[in-house]
């Protein structure tokens, strides 16, 4: 059987070192999910042009961040790459029409630290794929379907993004869990066409959803949930997982797309 697709709304670098983040949520995923054979990331922390997919054998632990303790910059996954797959991802773009890259880059923050949570043995190989914002939600959406074929061979396809993401606005203030207004109307509205698995109104986002320019000034972090959505097309179930709103602007809900 296929494995699902995931979404993960990977927050704040302090997933990892904060108790009032949901850390053992990430944990319990990694143990109930069938264990993957490989793992293939878009994080909207690696953006670019075209597709370009990291085909590092040890891929470094980046630590694009900043401003964080410092036992944050002291940590390291130092999990194996696996060019195979990366040339297999480039040959399934290249296929459909992509033009597409492949270069010896790390894991950054999107990646690594949701992993670590939920493969903390770091022995599963892990492959990066950059994501393309200035395109639209459409094309991300496609993307996933071109990668779909993976899933029957062992790969988990993971996007990392946050599903309300405005750091202009944030309230550090709020307790975990409090949205301002505006961002929990948009979830709402995003979290019923995830589930009903709309299509349309999806990728229309921007002009459907509520306050969709204040819940993404930029598209970065939303459309790694599109490619995730194609790759899993037609689905049986979705699994929401709900991890809810941290600093009043950053929705860290994931999904799971059977």
């Amino acid at each position: 059987m296929p494995l699902p697709t995931l979404f993960i709304g990977h927050g704040s670098p302090m997933l990892l070192i904060d108790p009032a983040q949901p850390a053992a949520v990430f944990q319990k995923l990694g143990r109930d999910l069938p264990r993957p054979e490989k793992i293939l990331v878009l994080s909207a922390h690696w953006t670019s042009k075209s597709p370009i997919v990291s085909n590092a054998r040890r891929p470094e632990t980046i630590h694009d961040f900043g401003g964080f303790p410092k036992e944050l910059y002291a940590m390291e996954y130092p999990v194996p790459g696996d060019p195979d797959l990366s040339g297999r991802v480039a040959e399934l773009l290249q296929g459909s029409g992509m033009d597409t890259e492949q270069t010896p880059r790390g894991l950054d923050h999107g990646a690594w630290i949701p992993l670590m949570l939920m493969y903390p043995e770091a022995r599963i190989p892990v492959v990066q794929l950059s994501v393309q914002p200035d395109l639209d939600p459409c094309y991300h959406w496609k993307l996933g379907e071109f990668l779909k074929p993976l899933r029957d061979d062992g790969v988990l396809i993971v996007g990392s993004g946050t599903l309300v993401h405005n750091l202009h606005e944030i309230h550090p203030e709020l307790p975990s869990g409090q949205p301002i207004a505006w961002a929990a109307e948009f979830s709402k509205w995003l979290k019923e066409r995830v589930i009903g698995f709309d299509r349309e109104a999806l990728l229309d986002y921007r002009r459907q959803a509520p306050n969709a320019e204040r819940a993404h000034p930029t598209d970065e972090h939303i459309v790694p949930l599109f490619t995730a959505m194609g790759a899993a097309a037609p689905v049986r179930r979705i699994d929401a997982i709900d991890m809810g709103f941290y600093y009043g602007t950053l929705l860290m809900d994931s999904y799971l797309f059977w």
